[in-house]
This record gives structure tokens, C-alpha cells and sequence, in this order.
């Protein structure tokens, strides 16, 4: 079983990040039933090969984490605010025809066999898709979505009327468990099912965090944290391996795939790695040849940069060497950082978000990273990013988010870009790109840039992506147009 699912992934990843689709699940001329031991993998896989590819590299660009090069072209709409409604066209439909669509079908098999974990499992996929897809777009096909003929052109449900759904499908799947329950095929926990309970309790945790400022969650939280029944670890899809076709999925696309190096540290987030002094630059990028140390690009600069800049004056991404690194859907970092915020937020206790804030830094440093460095350089007595230097509880926030986005860069790029959003910091610049190229005196290390290029007007930053294009041709109750400015709904 283990060489079929092996041969099968690496079908699914080998296509996943690349612009052409085939649906290894569904021949027309031979039509089949596939079994759940084969469905949820491939469910896995679809959802991974986003969040881990594509996605993960649109939202390095919109978290400011990367930035393209001088001599290269492959994402300068991206860095220009100039991306059009195709953008999320690939991510909309392998995330409807391939994660959603066989997770539906896992579902109805497992209810008419009666296997709940299996279900349960399933709709925890389900849920984290659905949350991915609210993040980018806001509104989406849901309660009419997936229904083929009988439904061909689905509403579009709104984002909190989403998120209300899928909290309520977990608890609904979790209630049909029993202790016979058994899950029949898994590439993320193992099958253990136990493991799989505590995620969709991280998955609730983050799912209220993130509307939190939009709707009052605050005994939902307190509840579940009082239970405190979390994983331990991360939660991963680590089955990549060095060869073609079984690769990382956005190594495989940007490293393996593409002739030219398309990805530079952006200097919102080296500068801030920078001035705190953090190991873990050395872990994202690599050393400018030419001065030998650190440099990131300013976002948008690379059409009005002098033609004399070159890319070996920025750091580029260490990833770029690294083709079996995990995708992340979850890690122990995240959790961590969601839990300092609510002892903040909900339960007023300094105690117990110091030790949570402090714990997410070194599950980071060690668990995520693999790094031996002592991160108390970071938190400690008199460290640039110590708990004991924030007086209030909005410095403590502002911590929490500031190390929370260095925590998720190049980890999960797609969390990165929706706390970014959410809790506001990094802030953006009062300074413009150019102001900054001719004076980095007047530049807060970390603050997020205007790119010096910018496509939206009154130096604003994306907020969302627009609906997508092939949705926007397919169906007619697809909503008209929202401008990439206005945040989706739990951004308040």
C-alpha cells in the first residue's frame, strides 16, 4: 500500500505546481470507485500541493517575505500590485475538483459504511480548505457548492456564514465518533485519530482567532484552551523526497521547473531579521555575493532599479537548495502564538502568554527549523524581542505578531499573509519605497513597504485576490468584482 500511495503522490505533486491539471482520480471512458485508503491521500495531496505551491507563493510575495529579482520577470505583477482575476483561477479549481470533491466523496462512503474516522478526517480537510479559500477570497461557493448537474451554478455563500459552517461540520463529525472508529489511510498523522481530534481543535482555535476582531469568540476560545486538548509537534506532509516528480511542490515549480531564479528576501523582513539580531536569517537566505551580508530588495523596485543592480546584491532563498522540506499545514509555532494572544486577549493572564509566546519562538528555532541556536537571544532578559520589555498589552500584541510573522515565513507563507492582515502588524511605512532607497535612516525595521511600483493608488497594499476567473466565466452567480483593497470579512 505504501509503494501505491508513494507511485500516487507523486502523480499529484509532480502536477500539482505546475499550470496543465489531470484529474488522476476520474477516467470518463473508464468510470470507477475509488476507496477511501486511496481518497484521502489524494485529498491531502490536492490540498497540500496549494498551500504548500502555488498559494504559498503568492502570499511570500503579499506577506512581504519575497521579492523578484532584478533579472528576472516570472512574478512582477505580484510585486506591482498588478495581478488580475486569473491569479486564483489554478488554486480555485484543484481546491473544488480535487481536495473538495474527493473529501465529498470520502464522506458519503464513509457514511454509507459507517467508518467516522475516516469521515471525521475528511471533514477536517474539508474545514481547513474551506478556512484557505475564505482567507484569499472572502466570499465562495458553499452551501450549494459540489452538487454537479443538480447545482451547476452555486451561490456564493459569504465568508462568515462559511466559517460558521465548517465549525459546525466539526463538531458534527466529531459527535459520530465512536471508539471502534478507525481512519483507513493518512499521509499527514499516521492515522491516529486522536492526533487528528486535537488538529481540528487547533483548526477551531485559529478559525476563531482570525474573526475574533469581527465577532465576539471569546467564550469559544476560553473553552477550548481550558480543555487544552492540542497536538503536540506539527503538523506536516512529510513525504517528499529528492527525486523528480516527489518534490516539494513550490521547490518543484520554482527551483526544479523554472530556468531562472525568481525569488529574493524582501526588505521588510531581512531588515527585520536584521536589526534583532535573529539566527534565523542565516536558515531563510543566503549572503549577497556582492557585500557579503544580508540585503533584501525594497517591494515593487525592480523596473525603476538602475539597470547597473544585479541579483547577486540580494539575498536569495536557502529553500531554493531544499526540495524535501515539509509542508506545513499546522505547526506547534502557530499554535503557540495563537495561544499568547488569547492569554492576553481573553483570560488576562501575563504568566501563562509569556511562557506560550516564549514556547512558539523555540518551537521555531528547534522543531520547525532544526536550529541549535539559543532563541532566548531573541526573548530574553534585554534580548531585542524580550516579553519583559512590553508594558502593555499592546506591545505584547505587537510582539506576538512581529515574531509570528518571522515564525511563518517560508514555513507557511498563506498563515503568514492572513495574521499580517488580521492583527496589523508589521505596520505599513508612513515612507515610500523610493524615500527609503535614498534615506534608509527614516525606515522602522520590519515596517511592510508600498511597493515603489504600485498598481493601487494611495500607496495601499492587496488585502484579497479576486474572484476567479474561470468561476467568473462558469457562473453566473458569481459576485462582480471587489477591489483588492477591501479586507475580507474578519479583517477589521
Amino acid at each position: 500500500m505504501k509503494k501505491i500511495l508513494l507511485s500516487m503522490l507523486a502523480v499529484i505533486t509532480g502536477l500539482v505546481s505546475c499550470d496543465d491539471w489531470l484529474d488522476v482520480n476520474t477516467n470518463p471512458n473508464r468510470p470507477q470507485e475509488v476507496g477511501n485508503s486511496l481518497l484521502i491521500p489524494s485529498v491531502e495531496a490536492a490540498l497540500v500541493g496549494m498551500v504548500g505551491g502555488n498559494l504559498f507563493n503568492i502570499a511570500g510575495f503579499l506577506a512581504q517575505y519575497t521579492e523578484q529579482p532584478p533579472e528576472a520577470n516570472q512574478y512582477n505583477a505580484l510585486c506591482e500590485n498588478r495581478y488580475d482575476n486569473d491569479l486564483f483561477s489554478t488554486p480555485y479549481n484543484r481546491l473544488y475538483a480535487g481536495a473538495l470533491e474527493d473529501a465529498k466523496t470520502v464522506m458519503e462512503q464513509a457514511a454509507a459504511s459507517e467508518e467516522w474516522g475516516d469521515n471525521f478526517v475528511a471533514v477536517v480537510l474539508r474545514a481547513y480548505t474551506f478556512q484557505v479559500i475564505v482567507d484569499f477570497i472572502d466570499q465562495a461557493p458553499y452551501s450549494e457548492a459540489l452538487k454537479g448537474n443538480e447545482i451547476p451554478m452555486p451561490k456564493w455563500d459569504a465568508g462568515e456564514s462559511i466559517y460558521a459552517g465548517i465549525l459546525g461540520e466539526l463538531d458534527e463529525a466529531e459527535a459520530l465518533l465512536t471508539s471502534a472508529s478507525r481512519v483507513s489511510a493518512d499521509l499527514i498523522l499516521n492515522k491516529d485519530l486522536n492526533r487528528w481530534i486535537q488538529f481540528a481543535n487547533a483548526l477551531r482555535l485559529r478559525i476563531y482567532m482570525r474573526s475574533s476582531q469581527a465577532q465576539d469568540n471569546s467564550a469559544k476560545i476560553r473553552e477550548l484552551i481550558q480543555k487544552g486538548n492540542f497536538f503536540a509537534g506539527d503538523i506536516k506532509f512529510d513525504v517528499f523526497v529528492s527525486e523528480a516528480g516527489r518534490f516539494n511542490p513550490w521547490y518543484n515549480t520554482n527551483s526544479f521547473t523554472l530556468s531562472t531564479t525568481n525569488h529574493v528576501g524582501s526588505y521588510p523582513i531581512v531588515s527585520y531579521l536584521k536589526v534583532t539580531d535573529d539566527p534565523r536569517i542565516a536558515d531563510i537566505f543566503k549572503k549577497a555575493t556582492g557585500p557579503d551580508a544580508y540585503e533584501g530588495m525594497l517591494p515593487g523596485s525592480k523596473t525603476v532599479l538602475p539597470t547597473s543592480v544585479r541579483n547577486d546584491a540580494f539575498s536569495f532563498l536557502t529553500a531554493y537548495d531544499r526540495p524535501t522540506t515539509p509542508v506545513y499545514l499546522y505547526t506547534q509555532s502557530e499554535l503557540q502564538f495563537f495561544l499568547a494572544e488569547a492569554y492576553v486577549r481573553f483570560l488576562n493572564d501575563d504568566v501563562r502568554a509569556q511562557e506560550a509566546y516564549e514556547l512558539a519562538i523555540r518551537s521555531n528555532f528547534a522543531t520547525t527549523r532544526g536550529l541549535a541556536d539559543d532563541p532566548a537571544k531573541i526573548y530574553g532578559s534585554g534580548a531585542p524581542c524580550a516579553w519583559s520589555a512590553a508594558a502593555t498589552a499592546d506591545a505584547k500584541l505587537r510582539l506576538i505578531a512581529m515574531q509570528k510573522w518571522v515564525a511563518l515565513c517560508m514555513v507557511n507563507n498563506v498563515e503568514g499573509w492572513a495574521e499580517v492582515r488580521r492583527m496589523n502588524y508589521p505596520p505599513l511605512s508612513p515612507h515610500t519605497a523610493s524615500n527609503i532607497n535614498s534615506d534608509p535612516t527614516v525606515y522602522t525595521a520590519g515596517d511592510l513597504i508600498a511597493p515603489w511600483v504600485n498598481d493601487e493608488a494611495g500607496g495601499r497594499l492587496a488585502s484579497r485576490l479576486y474572484f476567479p476567473k474561470t468561476a467568473v466565466e462558469l457562473n453566473d452567480n458569481t459576485p462582480a468584482q471587489i477591489g483588492r483593497t477591501v479586507p475580507v470579512w474578519w479583517d477589521k
